[in-house]
């Protein structure tokens, strides 16, 4: 995440959306080897922020972004990390509505003061609940 931050204020909006999307697709992989429920639901997931990134936009690129994005939050959803479910939901709100602000929202104030604040709990959520929710030994054994 602080990457793509980076790369989008250093060099502009496709190099940072390829970075966060790269991210997505790791936590992808790190959240699949702990769901706990069907993939179903993740694919869902996925496939209804693709669309609303698509209604929103109009635009393929942000569509596949939004794919992958939805595919981070939804198999957050069904993993044993609870809270980075609910933060990985938030995260996704918060790029709904940058998606809004540049399209049909983009006269109105509301997606400039809910980005931010969806975003930054969002993230928080996300790291704090994956860190309270591993074992204490195990992360012992990796510092």
């Amino acid at each position: 995440g602080a990457l793509g931050d980076v790369l989008l204020e250093a060099v502009g909006l496709t190099i940072g959306a390829v970075a966060f999307l790269a991210g997505h697709m790791l936590a992808v992989g790190f959240y699949w080897r702990s769901r706990q429920s069907s993939g179903w639901i993740a694919a869902t997931v996925a496939l209804a922020v693709a669309v609303a990134s698509y209604l929103l936009s109009r635009d393929a690129g942000v569509t596949l972004y939004g794919l992958g994005l939805g595919a981070m939050a939804g198999t957050a959803l069904v993993s044993r990390y609870r809270l980075a479910g609910l933060g990985a939901v938030l995260f996704v709100v918060s790029d709904l509505l940058i998606f809004a602000q540049l399209g049909p929202l983009a006269a109105s104030p509301l997606p400039g003061l809910l980005i931010w604040p969806t975003y930054f709990i969002g993230q928080a959520l996300i790291a704090w609940g994956v860190v309270r929710s591993r074992p204490h030994e195990d992360l012992h054994h990796r510092l």
